[in-house]
C-alpha cells in the first residue's frame, strides 16, 4: 500500500519592519530629516503615528505593520484591487506623508515607480477591506485580524482605477 501525504501549503514569513528598514539606503531627499535622530526607519515611523495620534506604542507598532503589508500587497500585486479600514490608513498615511521614505519605498519596491494614492470622499461599504485581510493572509503575510476586522465593510476610498494607484 502507497500512501501519498500532501504537503502543507507553503507559508513565508516576511517582516514588515526588515522591509521597511531596507528601505534606508534609498531615501536620498532630506536625509539630514529622515536619519537625524539615528533611529531605524521603523521606529521613525513609529514615533511619528505616536507625535500624531493618540495612540500606545503596541497600537502604533501593529498599525505600521500592517500598512507595510498592505503597501507591499499593493505593488506586487497592481492588478489586485485592495483596501484598507481606517486604522490601517493612518499606517498607510504616515508612509505617505513621509515623502523622503515613500520614494524610498518606491524606489526599492515598486522599481522606481511612484505609487499614487488617489482616494474617493466617500468610504466604501462593499467588504474590500475584509477581502483585503483575506488576499494579504493568502499571500503569506501574518496579518492583524483585529485591525482587519474592526473596520470590516467601511473601507477606504482608493481609486483603483488610476494607473499605479493604490
Amino acid at each position: 500500500m502507497t500512501v501519498t501525504l500532501e504537503s502543507p501549503a507553503r507559508t513565508f514569513m516576511r517582516d514588515p519592519k526588515e522591509l521597511l528598514n531596507a528601505v534606508a539606503p534609498h531615501i536620498t531627499e532630506l536625509t539630514v530629516n529622515v536619519f537625524d535622530s539615528g533611529m531605524s526607519l521603523w521606529g521613525r515611523e513609529v514615533s511619528l503615528l505616536l507625535r500624531d495620534h493618540t495612540m500606545v506604542r503596541d497600537m502604533a507598532e501593529r498599525i505600521l505593520g500592517n500598512a507595510v503589508m498592505y503597501v507591499m500587497g499593493s505593488i506586487e500585486n497592481p492588478d489586485v484591487h485592495l483596501g484598507v479600514g481606517k486604522l490601517v490608513d493612518i499606517g498607510v498615511h504616515q508612509l505617505i506623508l513621509d515623502t523622503p521614505v515613500w520614494w524610498g519605498i518606491c524606489r526599492l519596491y515598486n522599481g522606481g515607480r511612484f505609487k499614487h494614492h488617489a482616494p474617493f470622499i466617500e468610504r466604501r461599504r462593499d467588504g474590500l477591506c475584509l477581502r483585503t485581510g483575506d488576499f494579504l493572509r493568502a499571500q503569506g503575510w501574518v496579518i492583524d485580524e483585529e485591525l482587519w476586522a474592526i473596520d470590516g465593510t467601511d473601507c477606504s476610498p482608493c481609486d483603483d482605477k488610476v494607473p499605479d494607484s493604490h
